[in-house]
C-alpha cells in the first residue's frame, strides 16, 4: 500500500481558493484538508470540497465521450472514441460554417471552472479562429464588474485579513456562510475587536448573537436605501470635501438622485424600518476604519448595477481610505493582470455578441444567421440560466447539434448529441487567480484523469489541429500552456513564479505587503486615476430606481447560494430535495405549514415542491436555492423555470432577483 499527500489549489468559483492537501493511497483519494500555507483557508475548508471524492467516484461521472442515441433529453448515449468525437464535431461544425456562417456557433460557459488554463484561453482561441458567435458572460458579476472598472478601474480591495482592523463592517448583498466561508470566522474576530458588523439581505444569514444589525432589504430595493444614507450625509455635512475634490468626479448626478429619497421614502420602499437606515448611515459615517463588502445578490435585479455604484461611492464620499481595513471589497482578481493577447498575438474576434442569461429564446427565436450548433462547458444551464422551459424547448430541437464537455451527467448533458469526459480540478494541472484572496494558487493533479477525461486545453488544441489549422498554440501540450500564462501573467506588476505554482503551492501579492490599503498602497486603475462617483456605464438616467410590479404575483423569489452547491456543482449528490422557504405570516395568510407540497407558479411556469417555514426569510419573499437540479422537485422544474430572462442596463447582467411568484398548497 502506497500513501503520499498532493498539495494543490480549489478551482471552484469562490473567492477563498483554498490550498489544498490531498491524501492518496493506491491511486485513489482519501481525504481532502486544507493546508495553513494560504493566508485565507487557515487549515479549514468547505464541506463541499471536503467530500469532493464523491464527485470523482460518483456513478454519474463522464468518463469515455459518447453519442447520443435516443431522443433528445432521454440521456440514452453510446460510447465512441475521442478521434472519432473529435471528427464527428469538427465535421459538423465545418457543415454549418459553410451553409450558415461561423456564427451560427455558439460557445457557452460560465464558472465550473476558474482556472486560467480551462476557461477563456485556448477555448476563446478555437472558437475566435472559427468564426462562432462571441457569448457575453452576464449570469453573475457583469453589471459589478462593469460598475467596479467604471468607478475605480477594478482597484484592488481591503483583503480579508484586514477585517479585523474595522471598526464597521456592512456585507451588502453576500452570504459568507454559503460562499465566502472564511470570511466568518475573521468577522467574528472583529466584531471581538470592537467591530459593527452589519448584514443588508433579505435573508437573516447570521444569527443576532454575530451582528450588530440586520437590514432585510426587499429584492431589488438596495438603491433607495443607499441613496436615503447619502442624502443623510450631504445634509449633515459629513462629506469628505477635500478627499473628493483631489480624487473624485460626478459628484452631482449622485446628490441630485439622492435628493429625492428621504429616508421614510426610502424605508416605504425596501419595507424596513427607518430607524435602521438612520443607524446604519450613523455607524457607518462616525466609524474609522470603516468598510463595505459588497456581494454578487445585489445586482441580480434591474437596479442592481445602480444600487451598486451608489454603495460603492460611499467610501469615497466619507473619505473612508487610506487605512488599513478601511474602503471596500468587491472582487479582487482585477489584481492580477493576464493579456492573452501578449500569448496569442492579436485575435480578431469581432463576431455578434450574444448575452448569454438570454439562451432560451436564442435558441428558440429567428436569429439571423440561426443558433446551429452550441458548445456546452463549464456550465449547466438548464440549472442556472433563466427561463428554463425555454431553455429545454431549444435544447430538445433536432437541428440543433450540441456539445457538452462536463464532469458529471447533468441536466444540460442529457440533450447533448456529444458528451465529453472533462477532468476535475484534481487530475489536471492549472492556474487559479483568486478573486477574494491575494493568492495565485498552483494545481497539480492528485490522481490521474478518471476513464478517458481530458482538460479543456487539450480537447480544443485537439479541435484546432483536427481543423487542419497550423496556428502554433493549437500544438501546445498543458504544460506549454501553463508556461505560456505564467511568462504573461503579473500580480501587481509583479512576474509569476511558475516553480512555485507547478509545485501545488501559492505565490502571494506585493503592494507592497501582502495586502493593499487603498489610497495607500494601491490607486484606482481608471485612465485619469480618478474615482467616477457617476460612471457612464450607468446610461442615460444615473441612479434611476425601477420598482418591479407584476399583478398577481405578490411574492419575490429569490435563488441565492447556499452550503449545499457551488452554483449548480454537487447537485449529483449533495442536494436531493428542492425546498421553498417562506415567512410565517406569508405561510399562514395562504393555508401553508411547514413540510406541506406547494405549487410556487407565476405566468412562466411551475415549481412543486416541499416547504420549509421559519423566520430567517423577511415577510413578502420566497427563496428556492440558485443551481439545484430537476430531479429535486417534484415536477422536474427549479427556480430558473419562473426566473425571467430580463438583463440589466448595466453590463446586460441577469435579473434572477426580479421575478414574481405566488405560492400555494398543492391539493
Amino acid at each position: 500500500m502506497s500513501t503520499h499527500t498532493v498539495l494543490t489549489h480549489c478551482t471552484m468559483d469562490c473567492p477563498d481558493t483554498c490550498s489544498l492537501a490531498v491524501t492518496v493511497t493506491d491511486g485513489k483519494i482519501q481525504h481532502i484538508r486544507g493546508t495553513h500555507d494560504h493566508p485565507t483557508t487557515a487549515g479549514f475548508i468547505c464541506d463541499k470540497v471536503a467530500r469532493f471524492d464523491r464527485r470523482v467516484y460518483h456513478e454519474d461521472r463522464l468518463l469515455y465521450p459518447m453519442r447520443r442515441v435516443g431522443a433528445k433529453g432521454a440521456g440514452k448515449f453510446v460510447r465512441m472514441t475521442w478521434e472519432e468525437a473529435i471528427a464527428d464535431i469538427t465535421a459538423r461544425f465545418q457543415a454549418i460554417k459553410q451553409q450558415w456562417g461561423g456564427e451560427a456557433i455558439l460557445p457557452y460557459h460560465y464558472g465550473g471552472s476558474n482556472g486560467l488554463l480551462g476557461d477563456q484561453f485556448m477555448d476563446h482561441y478555437y472558437f475566435a479562429t472559427l468564426g462562432a458567435s462571441r457569448m457575453a458572460k452576464t449570469l453573475c458579476a457583469a453589471p459589478s464588474t462593469e460598475v467596479a472598472m467604471g468607478m475605480y478601474g477594478r482597484m484592488p480591495g481591503v483583503a480579508f485579513e484586514d477585517y479585523p482592523h474595522a471598526k464597521c463592517i456592512i456585507i451588502w448583498g453576500a452570504n459568507p456562510k454559503a460562499s465566502n466561508i472564511h470570511l466568518v470566522p475573521i468577522l467574528r474576530q472583529a466584531r471581538k475587536n470592537g467591530a459593527f458588523v452589519v448584514t443588508v439581505n433579505p435573508i437573516q444569514t447570521f444569527s443576532a448573537q454575530e451582528v450588530d444589525l440586520h437590514l432585510p432589504v426587499f429584492p431589488g430595493a438596495d438603491l433607495p436605501i443607499a441613496l436615503a444614507m447619502i442624502r443623510l450625509w450631504k445634509e449633515a455635512e459629513r462629506f469628505d470635501l477635500t478627499f473628493l475634490e483631489q480624487h473624485a468626479d460626478g459628484l452631482a448626478p449622485l446628490l441630485a438622485a439622492a435628493e429625492e429619497w428621504t429616508v421614510e421614502r426610502a424605508a416605504t420602499e425596501a419595507r424596513v424600518d427607518p430607524h435602521a437606515i438612520r443607524t446604519l448611515a450613523r455607524v457607518y459615517a462616525e466609524a474609522t476604519p470603516a468598510l463595505i463588502r459588497t456581494g454578487w445578490g445585489t445586482e441580480r435585479n434591474k437596479n442592481g448595477g445602480q444600487a451598486l455604484a451608489a454603495i460603492l461611492a460611499m467610501p469615497s464620499l466619507l473619505g473612508k481610505f487610506g487605512v488599513r481595513g478601511g474602503g471596500y471589497t468587491m472582487s479582487n482578481s482585477g489584481a492580477a493582470q493576464l493579456d492573452v493577447s501578449k500569448v496569442f498575438g492579436p485575435i480578431a474576434w469581432q463576431t455578434r455578441s450574444i448575452n448569454q442569461t438570454q439562451l432560451g429564446s436564442v435558441l428558440n427565436e429567428a436569429l439571423d444567421p440561426p443558433i446551429k450548433a452550441l458548445f456546452v462547458y463549464n456550465c449547466n444551464p438548464v440549472a442556472t440560466v433563466p427561463d428554463q422551459q425555454a431553455i429545454l424547448r431549444g435544447l430538445a430541437r433536432e437541428d440543433l447539434f450540441t456539445v457538452v464537455s462536463e464532469q458529471v451527467m447533468t441536466d444540460t448533458c442529457l440533450y447533448a448529441d456529444i458528451l465529453l469526459p472533462a477532468v476535475t480540478f484534481l487530475e489536471q494541472k492549472e492556474i487559479r487567480r483568486s478573486y477574494g484572496s491575494y493568492v495565485l494558487g498552483g494545481v497539480q493533479p492528485a490522481i490521474p484523469p478518471q476513464g478517458e477525461a481530458k482538460p479543456n486545453e487539450e480537447v480544443f488544441a485537439a479541435l484546432g489541429r483536427a481543423m487542419g489549422w497550423s496556428h502554433e498554440p493549437f500544438t501546445w501540450t498543458t504544460d506549454d500552456c501553463m508556461r505560456q500564462i505564467a511568462a504573461t501573467l503579473h500580480l501587481d506588476q509583479h512576474p509569476v513564479e511558475l516553480a512555485t505554482l507547478q509545485a501545488g503551492h501559492n505565490q502571494r501579492y506585493d503592494f507592497p505587503g501582502p495586502a493593499p490599503i487603498q489610497f495607500s498602497t494601491t490607486f484606482p486603475r481608471t485612465p485619469d486615476k480618478k474615482v467616477h462617483l457617476t460612471p457612464t456605464v450607468l446610461g442615460r438616467s444615473p441612479f434611476r430606481y425601477q420598482p418591479v410590479i407584476r399583478e398577481g404575483f405578490p411574492l419575490a423569489l429569490i435563488s441565492p447560494s447556499n452550503n449545499k452547491m457551488i452554483s449548480s456543482s454537487f447537485g449529483e449528490f449533495n442536494y436531493p430535495e428542492l425546498r421553498l422557504a417562506i415567512h410565517p405570516n406569508d405561510a399562514e395568510a395562504r393555508g401553508i405549514a411547514d413540510g406541506d407540497t406547494v405549487r410556487i407558479f407565476n405566468d412562466q411556469g411551475e415549481v412543486v415542491c416541499r416547504v420549509q417555514v421559519h423566520t430567517r426569510i423577511r415577510p413578502g419573499v420566497v427563496m428556492l436555492p440558485k443551481g439545484a437540479w430537476r430531479k429535486s422537485s417534484q415536477n422536474g422544474f427549479t427556480s430558473t423555470a419562473l426566473c425571467p430572462a430580463d438583463i440589466n442596463e448595466v453590463g446586460g447582467g441577469a435579473c434572477f432577483n426580479d421575478a414574481r411568484v405566488e405560492v400555494a398548497k398543492k391539493i
